[in-house]
């Protein structure tokens, strides 16, 4: 889903950044597939070097939604890969945000949806299936909470406590 361009948010939206209604995230993110800009409804999960979790959310209905995954910050693993990212784009998630790694870049490329990541790493991760779904999660030094809003594009990440509108 496009959206308004995070600047002109930004601009129109100053009072709303200047009370943390809006946050802007650090700019670590490197931008993957399809879709450089898009927004929407945020799906929580946190979890650490296991994937499993990622899946079963990504296997349910997206619903222009994006899913922000707390991985830890690592880079020793990888939580999305090409296939996750084609999953995502049939079952209608506009986007993915991972604090961690993503796997099968050109797969990615190829999906007609947005993916943040700190990085690429060629190494799986594990499959326990260990972690938390729709809890507040730590990205970059930002807590996000489930049922915000995040706005992507080009310019940076925005995440909101309520849709906004320019």
């Amino acid at each position: 889903m496009a959206c308004s361009p995070t600047a002109d948010i930004c601009d129109a939206n100053h009072n709303l950044l200047t009370k943390g209604d809006v946050r802007v995230l650090q700019p670590i993110f490197r931008i993957y597939g399809q879709c450089s800009a898009f927004s929407g409804p945020i799906v929580t999960l946190k979890v650490f070097e296991d994937n499993v979790l990622v899946r079963d959310m990504l296997e349910s209905p997206g619903d222009g939604r994006v899913l922000v995954i707390d991985g830890g910050a690592s880079m020793r693993c990888a939580l999305v890969g090409g296939n996750l990212g084609q999953l995502a784009n049939n079952m209608g998630w506009a986007g993915i945000l991972v604090s961690g790694c993503v796997r099968d870049v050109d797969e990615i490329n190829s999906c007609y949806i947005g993916v943040r990541s700190l990085g690429s790493h060629p190494q799986k991760s594990s499959k326990k299936g260990l972690g938390e779904r729709h809890v507040p999660v730590n990205v970059g030094g930002t807590i996000i909470h489930d049922g915000e809003w995040l706005y992507a594009d080009t310019d940076g990440i925005l995440i909101s406590k309520l849709e906004l509108s320019v």
